[in-house]
């Protein structure tokens, strides 16, 4: 009785045990299973619903009143940041908020969305940045008239030590340049024009910058040059078109100064002035698919001005289509001037009703009257072949320095015919110039001197 009696504790006892055990195990399973319900879902039933918010009394705020935080990098739209986009009001600061977020991201764009027209005074969008920054342009920026401009600035937009930048889009950059040019001229003076300070500046302007892209965009009515670049490098634009009228003054197409390794394609050029100008500084210039008139043409200077120092070398320009033109491809250096213009071609370029398609002078004056200085820029290894098309009062002028004749001068494949019009027109002209013809010419171009130089 008695070992039956602790054999039935015995066996009570592990019964207790085992049901503790059991227990335990399924509280813990239990506290499991409810906290990854929680982390889905919520706790279910045994917490309380949460309570819907109450519907607010007023407007909901817009999206655009808190502009994004210059976090990494993503887009950064100018009407995030206040602009209007109704063409009055000023929306400078915006596209500067715009930009210096846009500049911290990685890589970063800042968006100037279309149908809308924004009035953009002087600004300069600067780097460093910290990655590259595209511009996407498919809207307007309109230029300021009046006090926006101070005592005179030479640029509107400058894109100022960028690496990693590019302009894109079917936007429009709008200088309003029809005000300063008529200040000019007192029978076309306006009340604007009188406020406006005399430095003319340019539209847009990328300076110690590389890496750079423009394309797509249309640059028009610009006080001065349309689209320049100074002290950059490793350039791209095509897809462009420049447009303003034939008798604006100094309005450049496209300006190069002190650029290295440019590339300028497929691109529309109409102005009052040089299509696309080429100043000291620049080589391994290449352009080519490219259309200019009205305007001077393209242009290799002036050079040499105030007795300077000039270096341009390896410039190819090829299948250029010039019309109206006062010049066709152009060389200009100033008397007492110095250094070297080598290594240029011109090739493939069809012209019609241009004016004087071959040109080279170093007795470049732009003034009433210029001093006679006998130092000059040295001109060699110039290339013209396939120069076709039609004239209007000389087809060919290559007036060189007494003292720096110009040497090396290759002609090959020159077909021009006179389209007569009204005013004189006159036969080649050649002083200082020497080179070959490597085939025949229309019309017969025999002022041409053999050899190098005399």
């Amino acid at each position: 009785m008695g070992r039956v009696s602790v054999r039935g504790l015995a066996t009570t006892v592990l019964l207790v045990v085992f049901v503790a055990c059991s227990c335990f195990a399924t509280s813990g399973a239990t506290r499991d299973l409810t906290t990854w319900l929680a982390g889905r879902r919520g706790s279910g039933r045994s917490r309380r619903p949460t309570p819907k918010p109450k519907p607010s009394s007023g407007p909901s705020p817009s999206p655009r009143s808190s502009p994004p935080a210059p976090q990494g990098g993503g887009t950064f739209n100018v009407l995030d940041y206040g602009a209007k986009g109704d063409g009055v009001t000023d929306d400078t600061k915006a596209f500067q908020a715009a930009w210096a977020a846009a500049c911290e991201g990685s890589p970063s764009s800042v968006l100037v969305p279309a149908d809308s027209d924004f009035l953009v005074g002087p600004i300069s969008f600067s780097g460093p940045c910290k990655s590259n920054i595209l511009f996407q342009l498919d809207g307007k920026i309109i230029a300021p008239g009046g006090k926006a401009w101070g005592s005179g600035l030479l640029q509107w937009l400058e894109f100022r030590l960028l690496k990693g930048i590019r302009i894109q889009g079917q936007g429009i950059i709008e200088g309003q340049g029809n005000a300063w040019w008529s200040r000019d001229d007192p029978q076309l003076g306006t009340e604007l024009s009188g406020r406006l300070p005399h430095v003319k500046p340019s539209a847009v302007r990328f300076y110690g910058s590389s890496d750079v892209t423009v394309t797509g965009i249309t640059i028009q009515n610009s006080p001065q040059c349309h689209l320049k670049f100074d002290s950059s490098h490793d350039i791209q634009v095509f897809g462009v078109t420049v447009s303003s009228p034939g008798d604006s003054p100094n309005t450049d197409g496209i300006h190069l100064q002190n650029s290295v390794g440019v590339s300028i394609h497929d691109t529309n050029l109409g102005c009052g002035d040089d299509c696309i100008s080429i100043q000291t500084g620049c080589s391994n210039i290449m352009v080519q698919n490219v259309n200019c008139g009205p305007g001077h043409g393209i242009s290799i200077g002036g050079l040499g001005k105030g007795n300077t120092q000039a270096s341009v070398s390896n410039v190819t320009v090829q299948n250029a289509n010039m019309v109206g033109t006062t010049t066709g491809v152009r060389i200009k250096t100033w008397q007492g001037g110095s250094g070297y213009v080598k290594n240029i071609r011109f090739s493939k370029i069809k012209l019609s009703r241009v004016a004087t398609p071959i040109v080279i002078d170093q007795f470049y004056c732009d003034q009433s009257k210029c001093r006679n200085q006998t130092s000059a820029v040295a001109l060699s290894d110039i290339t013209y072949d396939g120069v076709v098309g039609t004239y209007t009062v000389q087809p060919v002028y290559l007036a060189c320095s007494d003292t720096e004749p110009c040497r090396s001068i290759h002609l090959d494949g020159i077909q021009l015919e006179l389209l007569k019009q009204r005013g004189a027109s006159y036969d080649p002209f050649c002083w200082q110039a020497y080179g070959d013809l490597q085939g025949p010419t229309e019309p017969p171009i025999t002022c041409l001197q053999n050899g190098n130089s005399k």
